[in-house]
C-alpha cells in the first residue's frame, strides 16, 4: 500500500522510516549542545571558612576549635 503525497506515490515503509529518523534526529538536536562543567568540590579550607561556630562565649568557641583540630590530627594518623 502507498500514499499519494504531492502527486507522488510513497510506500508505507518509507513513511515509517522517515518518521522514526526525524523523531530521533529532532530528539538529538534538542538534547545536544554545550554541557556545563560540573562544579568543583570545595576544599577543606573553604569548608572551614564557610562553617560558623555558634558559641555562647569566646572560651566555648576556642574549645570547639581546639577539639576539631585535635580530631583532625587523630584522623590523619
Amino acid at each position: 500500500m502507498s500514499y499519494v503525497i504531492l502527486g507522488r506515490a510513497i510506500k508505507n515503509e518509507y513513511l515509517a522510516l522517515g518518521t522514526i529518523f526525524s523523531t530521533v534526529g529532532l530528539t538529538l538536536l534538542a538534547t545536544g549542545g554545550k554541557k556545563e562543567a560540573p562544579a568543583a568540590k570545595p576544599t577543606l579550607a573553604q569548608v572551614k571558612e564557610s562553617v560558623k561556630v555558634n558559641a555562647g562565649s569566646r572560651e566555648e568557641e576556642d574549645f570547639i576549635k581546639n577539639f576539631i583540630a585535635e580530631a583532625e590530627k587523630e584522623a590523619k594518623h
